[in-house]
């Protein structure tokens, strides 16, 4: 990664742990230094932290483990796509690769978990994950079992007066055509006829399975993400890589096995990196204090569903708590050349944070004071 000199002493203390974050390489697989980094500034505001055996950086404040009554997530990613993008700061314009996805919305959960004045008895914990960027997601599923939030807010931008109420779920395949080398002047198929009759069998397939839905949200989209063929003078051999993104009532078993039954004879596919569809709703009580937050600056909130997949399918269907997915950025900068955040944004969506942990906190408190106090023998 490129860096040029930035004279981090005119910028704040909030400004200068993103300039610094920025600035540390850490592509999916390379994230330890970063969480590393992440992790000292975690502990220098007073917050208990460490970088865990995933390498995902992890800190908590408010009540101990074993006396909170309500326990927080705030779940973001350290990782980032390849890309040098030179970083600099412009007419108040952070420049680099993960200023938006998602280093930026990280940064603003430590800063706001930090001015966040917490009721006594909730646990709030802010998590760089490892590994986002990647199919498996090592990081995220490192930290799923390990625990069971009341509520959680994903780190993912949407704007400072967004929130992304869903992601669509994934399936990527990897379809490959063998045969023996036949002259083209005969009646057998090539193996890049054979892929091509399988493709031309799933587009049919989406085409019914699609028809009569307009939104994106609700089809299933696909991708060809590679496609390459060999021929030895002995075997030809076709490959094809496709990503899906699956609406909610797809998930990636049923892809699967639609596509497997569509193979013809001599393909064959294997399947990775599935994720659930994930989506909860506006009266979400995560979803409704984020948007309390930004009514509350000014704003008027913008809820959204996205096409792509972030650790929000990975640990919504296994904590089933509250969730939304929140943080400053324009998410059409992903993985561009251009990446880039406002740091006006970027303070304005801390103070959004800032005042929806604080009345989530409150809100959760008092149900589960209620709970307790309706228990038996009370």
């Amino acid at each position: 990664m490129t860096v040029d000199p930035i004279d981090t002493t005119r910028f704040s203390d909030d400004e200068r742990l993103l300039i610094e974050v920025v600035s540390t390489p850490s592509v999916s697989g390379t994230e330890r230094t970063t969480s590393a980094l992440f992790v000292r500034h975690a502990l220098a505001r007073g917050f208990e932290a460490q970088v865990d055996e995933a390498h995902n950086a992890v800190a908590h404040t408010g009540a101990r483990a074993e006396d909170a009554l309500v326990h927080v997530v705030l779940l973001g990613h350290i990782d980032t796509v390849p890309g040098d993008i030179p970083v600099r700061v412009e007419g108040g314009v952070l420049h680099g690769r993960g200023s938006v996805d998602a280093k930026g919305p990280l940064c603003a959960m430590l800063c706001a978990a930090t001015r966040a004045s917490l009721p006594e008895g909730v646990r709030l914990t802010v998590a760089g994950a490892a590994g986002e960027e990647s199919a498996g997601s090592p990081g995220a599923r490192h930290l799923v079992n390990r625990f069971q939030p009341d509520a959680c807010v994903i780190g993912e931008p949407s704007g400072w007066d967004g929130v992304t109420l869903g992601y669509k779920g994934r399936l990527i395949a990897t379809a490959t055509a063998r045969c023996p080398e036949a002259h083209t002047a005969g009646p057998e198929a090539s193996a890049c006829d054979r892929l091509a009759l399988w493709w031309a069998n799933v587009h049919a397939m989406l085409d019914t399975f699609n028809a009569g839905e307009t939104h994106p949200f609700g089809i299933v989209q696909s991708t060809i993400r590679e496609l390459h063929s060999t021929n030895d003078g002995l075997e030809q051999v076709a490959t094809m890589r496709i990503g899906f993104r699956l609406p909610m009532g797809m998930t990636p078993d049923e892809l699967g096995a639609r596509l497997t039954a569509l193979m013809p004879a001599g393909v064959w596919i294997e399947l990775d990196g599935p994720e659930l569809p994930h989506c909860t709703d506006r009266n979400d009580p995560v979803v409704r204090a984020i948007s309390s937050a930004i009514r509350g600056e000014g704003g008027r909130p913008h809820p959204k569903k996205k096409t792509g997949t972030a650790d929000f399918n990975v640990v919504g269907p296994v904590w089933g708590c509250p969730i939304a997915a929140y943080g400053p950025g324009d998410s059409s900068l992903d993985h561009t050349p251009g990446e880039h955040l406002h740091l006006d944004e970027y303070e304005r969506s801390i103070r959004v944070l800032t005042r929806a942990i604080e009345s989530l906190s409150a809100e959760l408190l008092a149900g589960r004071a209620a709970e307790l106090a309706g228990a038996p023998g009370r």
